[in-house]
């Protein structure tokens, strides 16, 4: 018999939370989804696991090299880098059944083998919503986008935080002006020149190929600045004559009106011509999400319109608009940054029955009677002595605990302590609940 311990470890890049942390994770996602739900959008869970041929279909980058992939026997199976890849299989396999617009939202696990840093993870949740058209939808969806991050970030406790909007028609028509060779390179370095800062991203303009002339015309116009409705004039009398420019400008000029009937406060959405989301996979609307208190954290909720979802897996055209939180990665930033208040309680119970002189009969029965009337409730079973038992109501956090002796089985009262300021009464079933149930 092979008695050598194992020591118990995870791998790098996968979070594991004690309760406490757990608890107000939880917490986190729980007002996400209820906000989702609120605005009418339908749960949805895909596999983690797909055939690689699914997930593979677009092919080549960076996602391959992060794919965590395998055989089993001789099927090829890969773990899901994300929701929308999943999701665009799950449209084009099952279009004859859902209605359209199909509104979904998912929150689940995927995984990306990126190198290991800190608040980097391998294994993480995502929370998307999707507003999918057949054949066709309308831009007033990518208005309502706002004000869903909006109720999210204005739920969760924040109010000083920005919705940044462009649009990638309006990008691209300016770069086709400016006879830009290359504009997904161009787009990439835009999108990431907050963080890189400008003389980084003029270097990289200008190794793209780009003269210096267009360099600085581009970032003159990045810079372009003011309210949303300066911009948008400016941009008006840049009298750009193309056909992308103007769709984007339109596009742009109707989301940001609605956004503002939707209920958005002016505060909160801000037009930023460098925000691009350097992917292909956008062709109009993108947003960028972030939080003005905490600035280190980047973008916290990000997404955009794209033309046709499913093109790998169906001839018919699916657009669609959604965006995505990554939710282990806030969770993180926002724990470090000490965002969550300090509670003391590391358990969900609402009140520890505690079971005295083995009066454990009426103990189960009056636990039952609570959770039925929705309390959250636990029944201590151990035989150990009264200081322990109090102690670990103590030590969870438990608001309130009900001592069950001989008196209390036989009158059928229970005696309540108040965990927090040590006082006792003695009062009947309803009584109690009425104390507990606050």
């Amino acid at each position: 018999m092979n008695n050598q311990i194992v020591k118990p470890s995870i791998l790098p890049g996968f979070m594991e939370l004690l309760p406490a942390d757990q608890i107000q994770f939880n917490k986190l996602s729980d007002a996400i989804r209820k906000t989702y739900e609120s605005f009418g959008f339908m749960p949805i869970d895909t596999p983690i696991i797909e055939k690689s041929e699914i997930l593979l279909a677009k092919g080549g980058g960076d996602t391959e090299k992060q794919i965590y992939r395998f055989l089993k026997g001789s099927t090829d199976l890969s773990l899901r880098f994300d929701l929308t890849v999943p999701l665009a299989r799950y449209v084009a396999q099952n279009v004859s059944s859902l209605t359209f617009p199909f509104r979904r939202y998912q929150i689940g696990k995927v995984y990306r083998g990126e190198r290991n840093q800190k608040g980097r993870f391998r294994e993480f949740y995502q929370c998307d919503i999707d507003i999918v058209g057949n054949n066709s939808l309308s831009i007033l969806n990518d208005a309502e986008i706002p004000s869903i991050i909006y109720s999210i970030f204005h739920n969760l406790g924040f109010e000083d935080f920005t919705i940044k909007i462009n649009n990638r028609k309006l990008l691209n028509g300016f770069f086709e002006a400016l006879e830009v060779q290359g504009k997904s390179e161009v787009l990439i370095i835009i999108d990431k020149i907050d963080k890189i800062g400008v003389t980084a991203a003029i270097d990289e303009l200008l190794s793209s190929g780009l003269s210096r002339e267009v360099v600085d015309k581009i970032l003159e116009f990045i810079n372009i600045s003011g309210s949303n409705e300066d911009i948008l004039l400016q941009l008006k009398n840049l009298n750009i004559l193309n056909t992308n420019f103007e769709e984007g400008l339109s596009e742009l000029s109707i989301v940001t009106k609605y956004v503002k009937l939707f209920g958005v406060p002016d505060d909160n959405l801000k037009i930023d011509l460098k925000i691009s989301r350097g992917l292909d996979y956008y062709t109009g609307t993108v947003y960028e999400t972030f939080l003005n208190e905490y600035p280190s954290i980047g973008s916290v909720c990000s997404g955009g319109r794209y033309d046709n979802l499913a093109e790998y897996y169906t001839k018919q055209k699916l657009p669609g608009v959604g965006i995505s939180i990554g939710l282990t990665r806030l969770f993180y930033q926002l724990n470090e940054a000490g965002f969550f208040k300090s509670d003391a309680s590391t358990s969900i119970t609402k009140v520890l029955v505690i079971p005295l002189d083995n009066n454990i009969d009426y103990g189960i029965s009056l636990a039952k009677a609570l959770r039925d009337k929705g309390v959250i409730t636990e029944i201590y079973l151990e035989d150990s002595k009264m200081v322990k038992k109090l102690g670990y109501a103590d030590k969870l956090g438990i608001p309130f605990a009900i001592l069950i002796g001989e008196r209390e089985a036989q009158d059928k009262t229970v005696t309540i302590k108040n965990m927090s300021t040590g006082e006792q009464i003695t009062v009947g079933f309803d009584a109690a609940y009425e104390i507990v149930n606050v």
